[in-house]
């Protein structure tokens, strides 16, 4: 289906939409772009071609954007590929092909759902193109063993860090496929230990946000194995001269390089993605614990955002 359409829409939202970020930018790098939008803008802003294809990404697929995109999506006459979590979900009977990822949904901020979510579009990306490197992939779940063995000590590494502290601003920062783990850092920032941050391509920090810079603040900065890692490294020993402290992600960095540096095992080219949160997911739900706040719940947000108007439930 994707590789026949004429146009494809990639869409999710909240963290579902950071999956579709690092998948859609797999889809560019592999000669096949494709539109991604966020699924309220997509729903309320943007015209679907009935020779379309959308892929709507959704740990529940109950969504109030997701819901009502499926009525839109019907209507202009394209197909329909979701991928999701939930099997009995609207977004999965309603899909021309459901993509069905059976892992136990998060009690409220999406943490296993969305790594799964994030692989599951990685792959479907990946294997959507003609020159797909089958023995690369192959290395993935090799990479995933390696990734559970370092677990407790990169609990260790974060537990012992300066680089965690209530009240600070916190920064995140990547290229690439990484971006949608930038922007999904930023989320369980403010889901998860309620605290705001910022995240943002590497590239369009140095053009003007560096101003904000001041001795105490925090960065954590995605090193991708190949492109700009010179480059990024540099940015980051200039935060450090700055007086800002900073983590680093990513495969075979210095160890002097950050205050916190989690190292990675080997990936197959452009799979850095599929892995690198876990660390931020630990770091988040470490903040929690910090600062006093309940990491599993939320205090505004519903768990299924279900209504488009306002913050609150009305009674």
């Amino acid at each position: 289906m994707v590789r026949c359409a004429r146009h494809v829409f990639l869409t999710g939202i909240g963290a579902s939409w950071h999956a579709a970020v690092g998948a859609g930018t797999l889809f560019s790098m592999r000669g096949r772009p494709v539109y991604t939008l966020e699924a309220g803008e997509l729903l309320h802003f943007t015209a679907i071609p009935h020779d379309a294809v959308v892929i709507a990404i959704s740990r529940t697929g109950r969504s109030i954007e997701i819901v009502q995109l499926l009525s839109k999506i019907r209507e202009s006459g394209a197909s329909l590929i979701g991928i999701t979590n939930s099997p009995e979900s609207p977004l999965a009977t309603e899909a021309a092909v459901a993509i069905v990822i059976p892992a136990t949904l998060d009690y409220a901020i999406s943490v296993n759902t969305y790594s799964t979510l994030a692989l599951g579009a990685g792959a479907l990306a990946d294997l959507a193109s003609s020159d797909t490197d089958v023995p690369a992939l192959s290395l993935l779940p090799r990479a995933l063993t390696e990734v559970e063995e370092r677990l407790e000590g990169w609990h260790e590494q974060i537990a012992a860090s300066p680089w965690l502290e209530q009240g600070v601003p916190y920064y995140f920062l990547a290229r690439g496929m990484s971006l949608a783990s930038c922007y999904q850092s930023r989320l369980l920032w403010e889901e998860g230990a309620k605290s705001p941050a910022t995240a943002m391509n590497t590239s369009g920090f140095r053009h003007g946000p560096q101003e904000t810079v001041r001795a105490g603040m925090r960065f954590g900065i995605f090193i991708d194995p190949l492109q700009m890692r010179d480059q990024d490294l540099a940015v980051a020993d200039d935060l450090r001269s700055l007086g800002a402290l900073v983590m680093l992600i990513g495969q075979r960095l210095p160890e002097s390089s950050g205050h916190l540096v989690c190292q990675l095992p080997k990936l197959p080219p452009n799979w850095q993605f599929a892995v690198d949160i876990i660390p931020v997911q630990m770091a988040a739900e470490q903040l929690a614990r910090l600062s006093g706040v309940d990491c599993d719940s939320f205090r505004v947000c519903s768990y299924i955002v279900e209504d488009e108007h306002g913050l609150l439930k009305k009674k």
